[in-house]
């Protein structure tokens, strides 16, 4: 098909919204359709084709238009008279306000949802997709999310639920723990990972306090803000943490070898998580970490959300009350000391991992549409 995919992420930035649309559109194109992505030129770029490619992990191989904008508000209107220069099959789209558009000039339409309306005017565009008639679909990332927009605006007949996914691809290279901390310059010793923003409800200060209840060990957060790092570097030091070690952002692409330095990789989630965007996504995200993690063939301990145990359960990660260091602490150091665990829980957990490559996301979206 000639899909027109339409979002309002910044391209390119280090935020995972940029991340998951560039992998979708990636997938998409994959499995063989001419996928053009239209997102706003609100601010200068300045990266190349090549880049941008690097900088998420992906090949080169779909159009990316950057549609001049002053606002987000007129980038809707905007990107939907450009799309239909392009005669399209399908609309694919994260912006409610575009799916709406799309309905109404009768394209076929994918509307993708990771929360539920936010602002004053997101309840309305819902309504509107929802009420308008045409061929559309709406994918959702978590059953979670379906549930709470079925009980507070209804939902349409078409409904796919469809968790985030990995790129399996990145993951071919298997090295050693020890391996890929030598070539990291981490020094050799056990090493608990955690990898994403340091956004509040992330679990850095969780992070911090099991990094001092744990002196032999290397505590290793990858990603971030430049201002976050700089405030949580400093309350590391502050703390006389020697152990703990913020890498700020990596390019997707690197993120394996950082996974793969770890002996156990963490999801310390509290009750409330806040995204780039503010908001809680506590109840209805689907962290892209957690498939990342199930392909790094690294133990998992997570938070335990009912979100996450969408993908995972106790076969395959060990479950923590949020804010319970006592509980991670004793996780972890169970881990440490338990080979044949370790090895049961990342077995159990890479057996699914095939279900959510990107590629299956996708193929499982577009089925009877």
């Amino acid at each position: 098909m000639k899909i027109i995919a339409i979002a309002m992420s910044r391209i390119p930035s280090p935020n995972a919204n940029g991340i998951q649309v560039m992998k979708v559109c990636h997938a998409l194109a994959e499995l063989g359709h001419d996928l053009t992505l239209l997102v706003p030129d609100m601010e200068p770029w300045g990266s190349t084709r090549a880049e941008i490619s690097e900088h998420y992990g992906i090949e080169k191989n779909f159009k990316i238009r950057w549609i001049s904008t002053k606002s987000r508000r007129t980038f809707t209107w905007r990107a939907l008279r450009e799309a239909r220069k392009y005669t399209p099959d399908l609309i694919y789209s994260w912006s409610p306000q575009s799916t709406a558009f799309s309905l109404l000039h009768r394209l076929p339409t994918i509307h993708e949802m990771h929360e539920p309306p936010l602002g004053r005017f997101g309840p309305q565009w819902y309504r509107a997709f929802l009420h308008l008639g045409g061929t559309k679909r709406l994918v959702t990332i978590t059953r979670a999310l379906r549930d709470l927009l079925d009980a507070e605006y209804g939902i349409p007949a078409d409904v796919i639920i469809a968790p985030n996914g990995v790129d399996l691809d990145q993951y071919g290279t298997r090295v050693t723990p020890e391996l890929a901390r030598r070539e990291l310059g981490i020094k050799e010793a056990p090493t608990v990972c955690c990898t994403g923003h340091l956004y509040a409800g992330r679990g850095v200060e969780t992070f911090l306090r099991l990094a001092e209840k744990s002196p032999r060990a290397n505590f290793l957060w990858v990603g971030g803000q430049p201002d976050d790092v700089h405030v949580w570097r400093g309350r590391a030091s502050d703390r006389k943490l020697k152990n703990v070690k913020f890498t700020g952002f990596v390019h997707n692409a690197e993120l394996p070898l950082y996974q793969s330095a770890a002996d156990i990789l963490i999801a310390p989630y509290e009750s409330k998580i806040a995204g780039s965007s503010g908001g809680d996504s506590a109840s209805v995200a689907s962290p892209m970490k957690i498939f990342d993690y199930m392909a790094a063939k690294r133990p998992i301990i997570t938070s335990d959300l009912p979100v996450i145990r969408e993908v995972l359960d106790e076969k395959s990660a060990i479950f923590c009350s949020p804010d319970d260091v006592d509980t991670w602490h004793a996780a972890i150091t169970k881990l440490l000391g338990d080979d044949v665990l370790r090895e049961k829980l990342v077995k159990n957990a890479y057996k699914r991992i095939k279900e959510f490559t990107w590629e299956e996301r996708q193929r499982k979206i577009l089925k009877g549409f």
